[in-house]
């Protein structure tokens, strides 16, 4: 990453602009309106200065794990899980009885005397932190840990620090683990776990839970393996019930066990239909796997017939998923179930066109869900295309989950979504697109939620307003759908910088606009500087490079840097690093003759090129593009003059909407 452009550097007396329309004009320039080159000149603005970039991250840029053009280094590495899972429902008492068998891989190049687990549930658990009020359920009750087969028991603290005790010490959601010998680099360690939790109505703050007794969306439910990086090593940031994951991938086999007449779906691919659903229902399920429009496979009423007889009254659903951040599952007693197919592209290289299945279960509360399996399809297919990284996965399930959550909640191949009854639909579908999109940005390109929100949240709400603007077309939808959010609240007291750590944002929007539509807004103004091809190339190879691995901010902006042959360094500080606003104004036009000049202020202290639409008497227009520099070295007006035959009758700032700019009355003069 370069650094910034020196603050007073010498510049140009004049600097040219090039014209990007069809104008038979003279040349257009622009001039500081100041004594540019004098070395007196006193900056009038902020000017960008260089990026903090952690030590840490720095570090592993030297030891060559990471690199300074953003690509994975050649000793970049991960650690690696297996899990088995075993849950029991019991609806009677709203209950998970859980089992786990975790073997992990040590692939760093450090011996680790300390295993991190999240356990998300003890969230519920009285005198845990958390960011809002939340129901107390007890958390998680566990009967039992081993490592290696030899089990372990909970120590204090003192007992750790003083005399080196091997064991485990539970604070808060995470559990730090002790075994009696270091897990060596490159050697395995397996661990097992048993427990318990009762299922909250409304849990990790809306993204789990039950509802009316005939729904559960079980996650944040299982000891999870906490992620240990090459740049800060474990991560031990609690979960306070508002920013979301940090995690690793790892193969899961799920088997839920519940009451013959729930039906279940989870992430991974279903493994046992044929001992699980009675004839009918197994026939409706397999013709869906070929079908591009909905199957029905079971109705509001027929749940309890859907599943073979158990002799105990109990079935197992078992689900295998390789090379997945997390397993969640759904158990519903009566919703719709229906399911169609949905192309992704050659996800498999062989030059034909691979499909995922798309499953529907919603309650007959929830009228506008008839329409959602179209959603999902479109919205699975349209990304797929648009991030030219096929949907790789065997299924993608929505699950209607009024009475849990009013939004959407996404996991690897299953989301949680309200009803929308009051919304609309076009909201449904919008939400939909959402969460899918998430199954790309954070799910594949692993970042972390719970520091970075503006990562996997602001990528996702862009990719979203892409999808809209494919479904609905862009005479409803463009960038302005995006920015008229963020600017809601730009330039207050009420936002803060999108670097902040999530959950260090003040209460009330700044976590919100910080994480949505701030860095969705600033994706679009990025584009608008380097335009639509490189943005494109920059924004596909980002995602390339950092499939299946974990991506810090630095590793974002390197690789677009590296991508384009760009110094973005003034574009990241002024962003993401600062509360700073863009507001350009066409503060005067004189017209002397054949000759105009154009005076432009720049009254924000965001620096961008100011993209002008000239139109003149005779009915032809000019586009011109004012370059960033001047404002860079500090100057806040620049002088444009322009030879014309032909009278200038308008003036436009930014016509297409390219940047948010927070004040575009002041964008337009007019004669």
């Amino acid at each position: 990453m370069k650094l910034s452009p020196t603050p007073l550097r010498i510049i140009p007396l004049i600097l040219a602009i090039f014209t990007v329309s069809c104008s038979s004009s003279e040349p257009v320039t622009s001039i500081p309106d100041s004594i540019a080159g004098s070395v007196l000149f006193k900056p009038e603005r902020p000017i960008p200065y260089p990026l903090d970039v952690p030590q840490a991250f720095e570090a592993a840029v030297t030891t060559g794990t990471r690199t300074a053009t953003g690509e994975p280094g050649p000793k970049y590495w991960q650690n690696f899980a297996s899990y088995n899972l075993h849950a029991l429902l019991d609806p009677e008492t709203d209950q998970i009885r859980g089992r786990a068998s975790i073997r992990y891989q040590n692939n760093s190049p450090d011996d680790l005397e300390m295993i991190v687990f999240e356990l998300a549930q003890n969230l519920h658990k009285k005198g845990t932190p958390k960011m809002d009020v939340t129901e107390i359920t007890g958390g998680i009750t566990l009967y039992s840990i081993s490592v290696n087969s030899n089990e372990v028991n909970e120590i204090s603290m003192a007992d750790r620090w003083l005399r080196g005790a091997s064991g485990y010490i539970s604070e808060g959601t995470q559990l730090y683990l002790f075994p009696e010998e270091p897990l060596l680099s490159g050697e395995e360690m397996e661990f097992e776990f048993e427990w318990s939790f009762t299922i909250p109505e409304n849990g990790a703050s809306g993204r789990m839970g039950r509802s009316r007794e005939n729904l559960y969306f079980v996650a944040y439910w299982y000891p999870h393996l906490s992620v240990y990086d090459d740049v800060y090593g474990w991560f031990t940031d609690p979960f306070l019930g508002n920013a979301e994951f940090y995690h690793g991938f790892a193969d899961y086999n799920l088997t839920v066990t519940a009451p013959r007449e729930w039906l279940i779906m989870g992430t991974g691919e279903f493994m046992n239909p044929e001992e699980v659903l009675s004839e009918v229902y197994l026939e409706r399920y397999n013709s869906a796997k070929s079908s591009d429009d909905p199957v029905l496979i079971a109705d509001f009423d027929e749940g309890h017939k859907v599943t073979q007889p158990s002799g105990q009254g109990l079935v197992s659903w078992i689900f295998s998923a390789e090379k997945v951040r997390d397993v969640a599952f759904s158990a519903t007693l009566a919703s719709r179930w229906e399911s169609a197919r949905t192309p992704v592209g050659d996800l498999t290289g062989d030059g034909k066109i691979d499909y995922t299945r798309i499953h529907t279960f919603y309650r007959e509360s929830a009228p506008l869900w008839t329409s959602q399996t179209a959603y999902a399809q479109h919205s699975i297919t349209f990304l797929s295309d648009y991030t030219s990284v096929p949907y790789p996965w065997p299924h993608m399930t929505s699950v209607e989950g009024a009475g849990i959550i009013g939004g959407g909640m996404e996991f690897p191949m299953i989301t949680i979504i309200g009803d929308y009854n009051t919304a609309g639909a076009e909201r449904l579908y919008g939400v939909t697109a959402h969460e899918l999109a998430h199954m790309w940005i954070p799910m594949l390109v692993s970042s972390n939620e719970r520091r970075y929100s503006w990562i996997d949240e602001g990528y996702t709400s862009f990719h979203t307003n892409e999808a809209n603007i494919d479904y609905f077309g862009a005479d409803r939808y463009n960038s302005n759908s995006v920015f008229s959010r963020y600017l809601q609240i730009a330039g207050t007291d009420f936002e803060g910088e999108m670097m902040r750590w999530s959950d260090f944002h003040y209460p009330g929007p700044a976590f919100g606009i910080a994480s949505y539509p701030k860095p969705a807004s600033v994706l679009y103004a990025l584009r608008g500087v380097i335009g639509e091809e490189l943005f494109m190339k920059a924004h596909l190879e980002f995602i390339q490079r950092w499939l299946y691995k974990h991506p810090y901010p630095w590793d974002i902006f390197n690789t677009i840097e590296d991508v384009t042959g760009l110094d973005l360094s003034w574009f990241w500080r002024a962003w993401y690093y600062e509360t700073w606003t863009l507001d350009q104004a066409v503060a005067d036009v004189t017209i002397n003759g054949n000759r105009t000049e154009i005076l432009i202020k720049d009254l924000g202290n965001v620096p961008m090129p100011v993209h002008l639409l000239i139109s003149f008497s005779d009915g032809s227009e000019k586009k011109a593009v004012l370059d960033v520099e001047p404002w860079l070295n500090g100057h806040r007006r620049q002088k444009l003059q322009i030879d014309s035959g032909s009278g200038v009758t308008r003036v436009e700032i930014d016509p297409d909407y390219l940047f948010p700019d927070i004040d575009r009355d002041n964008n337009v003069w007019q004669r």
